[in-house]
């Protein structure tokens, strides 16, 4: 496992390459910075580039991905930035724990220790500064059948799509919310698959109320008429206000009912109709990653979409001397805003002055769409309509709604952390990352709370010893 290679060792230390993650480090490398670039996948890119292993042999793997060519130019400067020395990748390593060393470096500067594991081994390095880069994962509502084979999240479709060149299924049907809905159906139907239907719980009105915010992203609008053609072409049907309600099946899915929801997402009697398939692709948008910033007591906002980010001054600095944020942590906006923040932080820890207008507007405008985008896409608060007493909530300690339910009004739990330590819900492999929105949610809960726990993943007991 790779430690600092000196008394100092690096000068940033960049968590997450994805496309917030290797515009930061290549920026700050540009400006003489030296760099170590960590990431839990195998291959620079994140989620957001994901792409097939070379063994598969991809001959056009560019049309499985928006904007390829600013991912090649990203890979092109890593590439020669690696060759020079200026930036370390080390790809497979997961950041468990990040401390602020006592002091500082020799220089007087803010120091910071991460502790890296790969599964299999541990070790730790050193940076004086750190920008976090960790991206977001897939929030899930429940529902009766949701657990059944052939039901995957919608990003989870686009990864097995494009790392592994393959398709959850034939006949896929995708639904949730979210702008990621329509480019993952774009992406089955470009692949082969049949998609019968794009099932959306919002309405859209959301964008309409400010048509400024959308003017000012010509691009995005562009992207949402590109996948609307594409999808027009292949016949599928968008259905708004809509919700998958349960799937059906016993080995695998083979149907879904749809219904019509009200303005709160509860189903609306008599509107249920069954949809065959084989396969359902299903997501409710994204929750930022902020473990290792808010176990240091970084200050978080609440978005929109009643998630939490973490919170930034104008030059990406969150409230922890000495660290970082781009990306999805501080809101989930898509590529081009992570790539835009990124660059942004590179700048402030090279001690560049703020940048010319025109970075700062592009960040503007971006960030006004994605709380926009945030704010149309919210959960309604009567979701819970959709279960009945025996769903699985969460699918890891296979805890029922029902013992939720009991936990709340017979126990007196106020809270997720209560229905945790009564039920086991959020206590499994994920750590809550599945369950944890629904169960707050069932709980009762107003607010969301900062995620705090003291590793960010799984470590073996033998290498917790080992630490200092």
């Amino acid at each position: 496992m790779p430690t600092s290679p000196d008394a100092t060792g690096y000068d940033l230390a960049v968590i997450g390459a994805g496309p917030a993650g290797l515009a930061g480090a290549v920026a700050a490398a540009d400006r003489g910075l030296r760099c170590a670039l960590l990431d839990a996948g195998a291959r620079p890119g994140g989620q957001y580039y994901r792409h097939p292993a070379p063994e598969l042999r991809a001959a056009r793997p560019d049309r499985l991905h928006h904007h390829w060519s600013t991912f090649i130019g990203l890979a092109d400067r890593l590439a020669a930035h690696r060759q020079a020395g200026r930036i370390e990748l080390l790809s497979g390593r997961h950041v468990f724990l990040l401390e602020a060393e006592q002091g500082g470096d020799a220089a007087g500067r803010s120091a910071w220790r991460l502790h890296v594991t790969t599964g299999e081994r541990t070790g730790h390095l050193r940076a004086a500064a750190v920008l976090l880069a960790t991206g977001a994962y897939e929030r899930q509502l429940p529902f009766p059948g949701w657990t059944l084979p052939g039901v995957v999240t919608a990003g989870g479709a686009q990864a097995m799509l494009k790392a592994g060149l393959v398709l959850p299924g034939r006949r896929i049907v995708v639904a949730g919310s979210g702008p990621l809905l329509l480019a993952a159906a774009a992406s089955l139907t470009a692949a082969g698959a049949q998609v019968p239907a794009v099932v959306e719980a919002g309405d859209y009105l959301g964008y309409a109320r400010r048509p400024g915010v959308l003017a000012a992203v010509p691009g995005k609008l562009g992207e949402g008429v590109t996948h609307g053609v594409a999808l027009a072409r292949h016949a599928v049907r968008l259905r708004r206000a809509s919700a998958v309600i349960e799937a059906h099946g016993t080995e695998q899915v083979t149907a879904v009912t749809v219904a019509r929801l009200d303005a709160d997402w509860r189903p609306v009697a008599g509107t249920e109709r069954r949809i065959a398939c084989d396969a359902l692709a299903v997501g409710h948008g994204l929750v930022p990653q902020l473990e290792l910033a808010t176990e240091l007591g970084a200050e978080t906002r609440t978005v929109p979409d009643g998630t939490l980010a973490l919170r930034v001054d104008a030059r990406q600095r969150t409230t922890v001397p000495g660290l970082w944020a781009a990306g999805e942590t501080c809101g989930v906006g898509g590529a081009e805003l992570a790539l835009a923040e990124g660059e942004l932080a590179a700048l402030a820890i090279a001690g560049e002055p703020a940048p010319s207008g025109a970075l700062l507007a592009r960040r503007r405008r971006l960030r006004g769409f994605a709380e926009l985008m945030a704010a149309a896409h919210r959960p309604g608060a009567g979701w819970p309509g959709w279960l009945r007493p025996d769903t699985e909530v969460c699918r890891c300690e296979e805890v029922p709604a029902q013992r939720i339910t009991e936990a709340v009004e017979e126990l007196g739990a106020t809270d997720a952390r209560t229905v945790k330590l009564l039920t086991r819900a959020g206590m499994g492999w994920c750590q809550g990352r599945m369950c944890g929105p629904a169960v707050a949610a069932l709980a009762g809960t107003l607010e969301p709370a900062a995620d705090r726990r003291p590793l960010s993943c799984p470590v073996r007991l033998g290498d917790l010893a080992q630490l200092p």
